[in-house]
């Protein structure tokens, strides 16, 4: 698979799947559990108060990136499962080892398992929502480029 339809792969599928987050983030927000905590502490290693832009550029830049191992992974595995559960698995394979460890063990917070189901449900439905949003569109975009 050219480089260079991975890169495109991910920029779409990775976009989709990083706004399809949105509508479950403002449910979630609004039915008063917490969600996106690490955005804002991960933008503030760069800039001293990252405003709704920036936070928007590095939601969309995150999922580029987040998007491109699922990418590579479906543009070179023949798998018989259907997009959307490779996606939904790489999404929560994803949260676990990045949003539920890396992140709170490199800032020093506690696990979220350890602050009960509220704190993991959120960040876990909407990690499931990117990974099986991104992995359906990637295929798409994928199956249009060969």
């Amino acid at each position: 698979m050219p480089y260079d339809r991975l890169i495109v792969a991910s920029l779409k599928s990775g976009t989709i799947g990083a706004l399809a987050m949105v509508p479950f983030g403002l449910a979630f927000r609004a039915s008063g559990l917490p969600l996106g905590y690490y955005g804002p502490k991960f933008a503030s290693l760069f800039l001293d108060s990252p405003g709704a832009a920036v936070l928007l550029a590095q939601h969309l830049v995150l999922g580029w990136i987040s998007a491109f191992p699922l990418v590579v992974l479906l543009g070179i595995v023949n798998t018989r499962w259907p997009p959307l559960l490779v996606g939904a698995t790489y999404g929560a394979l994803y949260y676990v080892v990045i949003s539920s460890l890396l992140l709170p063990l490199y800032f020093g917070d506690a696990l979220p398992w350890q602050l009960g189901v509220a704190a993991v449900i959120p960040s876990l439905v909407m990690h499931l929502v990117f990974g099986a949003v991104a992995g359906y569109m990637a295929k798409r975009v994928l199956a249009r480029a060969t």
